[in-house]
């Protein structure tokens, strides 16, 4: 089958869209691809089209869990076998989904880039019939990138195991810097290709609004534009506040973030899905993979602290193509707000010792001890016990799993799972099941397919809802199941976790180099710079400032953001007198001309033209010998 024809069979399409075509021919000439395509740009085609047109499996690595999960049912929705991988599932799980990808003629296999290194996986991956490599999110293998993740370095080790596997690496968020160390670490080969989509937004209006009450400009924003909604802040608590708000004000509103359950998340991404809730309230844990190409609205209440969140975020809006809104509230106080951030996420070196040590403490570890030892972490309590504030600990900890001491994951929501562990035909000889078990039994049969073959995630609510029973009733019934080798039940489990990965070692001799901390810790001020200019600038387009930062050199101003339809001194817009302006700095750079010659070469209403011409003359930013202009 050719490309287009899968893309219809699969997916109902009849053409490709932006440079998908190019990327899914390059990849599947077998050339090691990077992918840059604004979010909305369809990055999933590129790989998924492909990798169904030829014999083996695609190992997808990504760092999303909840769009791995969402992948994964799209794609079964749609016909296609497709498994994964991640951190929180059981040993047991782990093993069943690999040898399926070795035996059940799988095509996608979806992992985190923590379970790479296990020493499992790597045994299995030498029997997978691997066609390519895909890596979402690549920009997280980037030292400069704004989301770096230690496991990604793993990925050129898996390389050295496939040898002529192509890569295509693919992201929405790169600098020229970022874009450069992404091809190095991934070792591209010299016959390597790379395909930017254009990050400019025609649609997409960028507007900062200053103010001293963002509750009250939230308010009438969302008063004066119409259509769905999300509202980002930056912790979970004031998700919850903005939404009540809002709630409170005749606008209806649900909030979500990583700590609600994922029942209740569900509920409320189909409640903002259907419109039942006009606006989202969020942290940046919502909006991966959302597909809802009708909102008109995204609002940060608070600064992100780097230009590709933001860049991201503010992408959600108006992929549908038509009119849409990016709006940032900034305070004056904000600046210092994002100073702050700073020393919170780079505490000093010897606060980071401290919180080694006392982990070590927590989990009673001796020195020495430790290698491989994994263990379910709550951060709160952790805090309380040794007097640390949550935010500065968590940094650490983090910036401890980059230098290699341990791994800390963030909190992992594993939904309960379960697997019988006999055969169909055995299930149906048992014997001594009373009538609530086996009511229970057949509830679940009919419910989930693929129970002897994989772990199926199971809502036990929704089971009481169809059996009669109680969620504790179920509970039990599942447990005794297990200790009856029936089937395996793993209840639902959400914590982060820590992981040693190497002997406890002298708090003192801890190696936190000059990679790690202080250059990272410039690159994030240079971004935290580049945020606040984005926010205070006056004069400067904004859809050009963020196209420039990603390296995308745009010549022409948005004529949408707050800055190009503010009013210049002489009465036009902005944006309007700008390009106005560079079109006649560029005439006379060349040679002097006369006044007629050069608006007769200017693009453009000649009346503005002129209108512009006359306050540069005024102002004398042109001169005038004899009616010859010149700079």
């Amino acid at each position: 089958m050719t490309y287009k024809e899968i893309l219809k069979q699969y997916w109902n399409y009849d053409n490709f869209r932006g440079i998908q075509e190019e990327i899914i021919e390059s990849i599947g000439k077998g050339h090691d691809t990077l992918g840059l395509m604004p979010t909305g740009g369809g990055k999933s085609i590129t790989f998924q089209v492909p990798a169904l047109a030829q014999p083996g499996l695609c190992l997808v690595i990504t760092p999303l869990i909840a769009l791995m999960k969402d992948q994964v049912r799209n794609l079964r929705d749609r016909g296609i076998k497709a498994l994964a991988v991640y951190s929180g599932m059981t040993r047991e799980e782990i093993v069943v989904a690999l040898e399926n990808c070795i035996f059940g003629d799988y095509k996608f296999l979806y992992i985190s880039p923590e379970r790479l290194d296990t020493d499992i996986f790597r045994a299995k991956l030498r029997n997978m019939k691997i066609n390519m490599i895909t890596v979402d999110e690549s920009h997280c293998i980037s030292q400069w990138g704004y989301d770096f993740r230690p496991a990604y370095l793993k990925i050129s080790e898996i390389r050295e195991l496939l040898p002529t596997v192509p890569v295509l690496a693919l992201t929405a968020t790169a600098t020229p810097e970022v874009v450069k160390d992404i091809q190095t670490k991934l070792g591209f080969r010299e016959d390597s290709r790379i395909f930017r989509m254009s990050f400019e937004r025609k649609n997409l209006a960028y507007i900062v609004r200053n103010t001293e009450s963002k509750q009250e400009e939230l308010l009438h924003i969302l008063n004066s534009v119409s259509g769905s909604a999300i509202v980002y802040t930056r912790n979970r608590k004031r998700t919850r506040e903005v939404a009540e708000l809002l709630v409170n004000n005749e606008i209806t509103a649900t909030f979500y973030h990583a700590g609600l359950n994922n029942d209740v998340k569900d509920q409320r991404q189909k409640s903002w899905l259907s419109g039942e809730s006009r606006v989202m309230v969020a942290t940046n844990a919502f909006g991966m993979g959302i597909d809802k190409p009708d909102v008109r609205l995204v609002i940060h209440v608070d600064l992100p602290d780097s230009p590709e969140a933001y860049f991201q975020e503010a992408g959600r809006a108006g992929r549908d193509g038509q009119k849409a809104y990016a709006v940032l509230l900034y305070a004056k106080s904000d600046k210092a707000t994002l100073s702050k951030r700073i020393t919170d996420t780079f505490p000093d070196k010897e606060y980071i010792r401290k919180v080694y040590e006392d982990v070590n403490y927590y989990f009673q570890m001796a020195m020495g001890d430790g290698l491989g030892c994994t263990f379910a972490f709550n951060l709160d309590e952790f805090c309380r016990n040794f007097k640390h504030f949550p935010v500065q600990a968590d940094s650490a900890l983090k910036i401890l799993t980059r230098a290699g001491y341990l791994e800390y994951t963030d909190e992992q929501d594993n939904a309960s799972r379960i697997l019988f562990t006999i055969h169909r035909d055995e299930l149906y000889k048992l014997r001594e099941t009373d009538p609530e078990t086996e009511k229970l039994i057949n509830v679940i049969l009919r419910s989930y397919t693929g129970l002897f073959t994989d772990y199926a995630y199971i809502n036990e609510d929704s089971l009481a809802i169809r059996s009669g029973l109680t969620r504790q009733r179920i509970y039990e019934i599942l447990l005794m199941l297990t200790r009856r080798h029936i089937l395996h039940y793993i209840p639902r489990k959400k914590t982060p976790y820590i992981i040693y990965t190497r002997e406890r070692q002298e708090a003192g001799r801890l190696a936190i180099t000059r990679d790690i901390y202080e250059e990272r810790k410039e690159s994030y001020i240079t971004r935290i710079k580049a945020m606040t200019e984005y926010a205070t600038a006056e004069d400067k387009c904004r859809s050009r400032m963020l196209l420039r930062y990603f390296g995308e050199k745009n010549e022409h101003n948005c004529g949408l953001c707050d800055v190009c339809l503010s009013k210049h001194h002489s009465g036009m817009k902005l944006g309007e007198f700008q390009e106005m302006e560079n079109q006649i700095r560029e005439q006379l750079e060349t040679s002097p001309l006369s006044a007629a010659t050069l608006l007769n070469r200017i693009n453009g209403e000649r009346e503005k033209a002129e209108r512009v011409l006359s306050y540069l003359l005024s102002e004398e930013i042109i001169q005038s010998n004899d009616g010859i202009l010149s700079l």
